[in-house]
């Protein structure tokens, strides 16, 4: 029996989802807050790049920004809890606690203290760093026992396990960990635009459309930043494939 394709569970989705958000604004629902499909396209095409690309290239930026910073400090702490087993305890606790604390909260203090667009990054960084952390952990404990005890018994200590065993073992589980990072990056920075202090980004622009009740231009921002959360996901899984090839290899036998 030939397998079905990995993309039309996907594809049935999505036009599932679009057919309900037709049938939705053909009945009226919500009061006519839900435009038709036909009608938020037609806006986006009419707004144009000029609205769109500024923006979604602002909020883009300060997205990978806060993921290459979240996810650094991430994967540097989840090392250093394998090499250095007694700051476990105390890693984890601040982790916790990094992942407890409302952002929305700490964006406020950022923008007074350091003002501009550091509350984007400091938000994106902080809603990566968590999944990161505790996926790279994982992956680097998964590291098959008996591979390790081979390494020790041609004479290798902890930092050649580290770099021949645990690293490849750990791979799969620290991009499946970047990957929900990605699209949480995106989320970090729009908030991070809500909070002011900056005058361009799709968080401004969602703000703008619902101070003016523009609804159709609503829906259009939503869906690039829906757009762009899928881009970052879409481009972390292109690399996962390139770099850990056998795990797409074994997806494909099951």
């Amino acid at each position: 029996m030939k397998a079905r394709p990995t993309w039309l569970g996907g594809a049935i989705g999505i036009v599932g989802l679009i057919a309900v958000w037709w049938l939705l604004a053909a009945f009226d629902v919500a009061g006519g807050t839900i435009p038709s499909p036909g009608t938020v396209v037609s806006t986006m095409y009419s707004d144009g790049w000029s609205l769109y690309g500024p923006n979604f290239g602002i909020t883009a930026s300060g997205a990978l920004k806060g993921f290459l910073w979240g996810n650094a400090l991430a994967i540097a702490l989840g090392v250093a809890i394998i090499l250095v087993p007694p700051i476990e305890s105390l890693a984890t606790q601040l982790a916790i606690l990094s992942y407890c604390t409302p952002l929305l909260a700490l964006g406020p203090i950022i923008l007074v203290v350091f003002g501009g667009r550091t509350p984007t990054i400091f938000l994106a960084a902080m809603y990566c760093f968590f999944t990161t952390m505790v996926g790279t952990v994982a992956g680097l404990r998964s590291a098959d026992p008996a591979s390790l005890d081979l390494v020790e018994a041609y004479g290798g200590g902890a930092w050649q396990k580290f770099t021949k065993v645990q690293l490849v073992a750990a791979a799969p589980s620290t991009f499946a960990a970047l990957k929900i990072a990605a699209p949480s990056a995106v989320l970090g920075a729009i908030l991070g635009e809500y909070l002011g202090g900056v005058d361009s980004g799709i968080g401004v622009a969602l703000t703008a459309a619902q101070t003016s009740y523009n609804v159709p231009r609503t829906w259009g921002m939503a869906i690039a930043a829906a757009a762009l959360a899928g881009l970052g996901y879409a481009i972390v899984a292109a690399i996962a494939r390139l770099v850990t090839p056998w795990t797409s290899a074994q997806g494909a036998l099951r």
